[in-house]
Parts: C-alpha cells; sequence; structure tokens
C-alpha cells in the first residue's frame, strides 16, 4: 500500500487545504448576500447579477471544501473531545452543501424569470442560511482554535503520546 509522509501538521502537504477553499466559500456566499439585499433596496438589478454569479460559484467551491474537510478530518488527530463538534461540524457541512445548491438552483429560476428583481421570501432564506454559515464557521473555529487540529504543537503532543 502506498503512503504519503505525512508533516509536522499531520498532512501529506505543506498546509490544510479546506480552511482556504472554504473562507473563498463564506465570503462569496455573504457577498452574494449582500449584493443582493443591497440590490433590493437600492433597486439596482446589477447587483443581482454580481449575487447570483457569487452564490453560484460557492455552490461548487464548497464541494471541493467539503471533499478536503473530509480528508484532512480524516488525518486529523481526533481525540474523544473533538468528536461531537467535529461531527457536527461534518454533517453542517454536507447540509451547508445541499442547501446552497438548493438556493443556487432557485436563484438560477429567479434570475431566469424576472433579472430585475428578488423576492422578499428569497432574502429571508439567504438570512438563514448566512446564520447557518455563521454556525459553521463557530464551529471550525472551534476546532483549530480550541481543539487545534492540524496545529502543530497539538500533532507533535499526540505522536508523543500525550492525552489533552
Amino acid at each position: 500500500m502506498f503512503a504519503l509522509p505525512l508533516n509536522s501538521q499531520n498532512l501529506p502537504y505543506p498546509d490544510p487545504i479546506h480552511p482556504i477553499v472554504v473562507h473563498f466559500v463564506i465570503a462569496m456566499v455573504c457577498f452574494s448576500f449582500i449584493c443582493d439585499l443591497v440590490g433590493y433596496f437600492s433597486r439596482n438589478p446589477r447587483l443581482f447579477e454580481v449575487g447570483f454569479w457569487n452564490i453560484f460559484v460557492a455552490a461548487i467551491a464548497i464541494f471541493v471544501a467539503i471533499i478536503f474537510g473530509q480528508f484532512e478530518a480524516g488525518l486529523a488527530q481526533v481525540y474523544p473531545a473533538v468528536q461531537p463538534t467535529l461531527n457536527f461540524h461534518t454533517v453542517m457541512g454536507w447540509s451547508l452543501g445541499a442547501i446552497i445548491a438548493a438556493v443556487t438552483a432557485w436563484r438560477f429560476v429567479i434570475r431566469n424569470r424576472n433579472p430585475l428583481k428578488v423576492p422578499p421570501t428569497y432574502l429571508g432564506i439567504a438570512t438563514f442560511l448566512i446564520c447557518l454559515v455563521f454556525l459553521q464557521v463557530y464551529l471550525g473555529s472551534k476546532l483549530f482554535w480550541v481543539y487545534g487540529l492540524h496545529v502543530k504543537p497539538v500533532v507533535e503532543a499526540m505522536k508523543q503520546g500525550a492525552s489533552p
């Protein structure tokens, strides 16, 4: 069996890729929401186009983030205290992937029917989506900053047999 050597972060490549891609997704979902909200109140349809393309690209990129998240979670030094947060983060990640894909499909239908308007119902659902994204950000931050997944000192301590 072929195995890649792991570095000091317990990864086969220099830095975790999941956070890089996921921050891109977070920014695009938030920017899409802001564009749609400002476009709605300012009646500027050009912002709706920007909002649509941001959510469209985010809908693709989130699955790249999920794939790297799953891979990197599998390589993480997981100890019992981490497991519930990691499990919830994983379920939320897959759920957000499905929700963002569904919202994007709905946004595509809205755009095709009338590119000059976005209904208030969509903005309500998008607000809920932003809340879910913020919850996911909290969970991911907790995995890194509190539990130290893929953080060099924690990885080294776990390799030496330390238990948190």
